[in-house]
């Protein structure tokens, strides 16, 4: 069982390894299960497309694939920092919480 990730669907993050090292992105979605992340326009693959009735002309598009959560960094909305994300219990409920500068990164 995979442990949980503090990398959500639409939170900005940083590239810190491979080969697209340094582009900041918003993650589009999150794989728990896997430990892995699509991240807008990181990590672009090709796809070949057979024509269909949905998409007539068919050919070879360009789509995001999977990268591991432990090549992106999260980057804090209130102090812009890259930064790891701790938790604390409010009111019942798990926040994440910038380590950096301590606000609170869930709004």
């Amino acid at each position: 069982m995979a442990s949980s990730m503090t990398i959500r669907k639409g939170d900005k993050v940083k590239v810190i390894t491979g080969k697209d090292k340094g582009k900041e992105s918003r993650v589009l979605r999150s794989y728990p299960e896997r430990q892995r992340l699509v991240v807008e326009g990181v990590n672009m693959m090709k796809k070949h497309q057979r024509p269909t009735n949905k998409a007539p002309q068919g050919g070879i598009l360009e789509v995001e694939g999977t990268i591991h959560v432990s090549n992106v960094m999260l980057i804090c909305p209130s102090c812009s920092q890259t930064t790891r994300a701790a938790r604390r219990r409010e009111d019942g409920t798990r926040v994440r919480v910038c380590k950096k500068c301590g606000n609170d990164i869930d709004k």
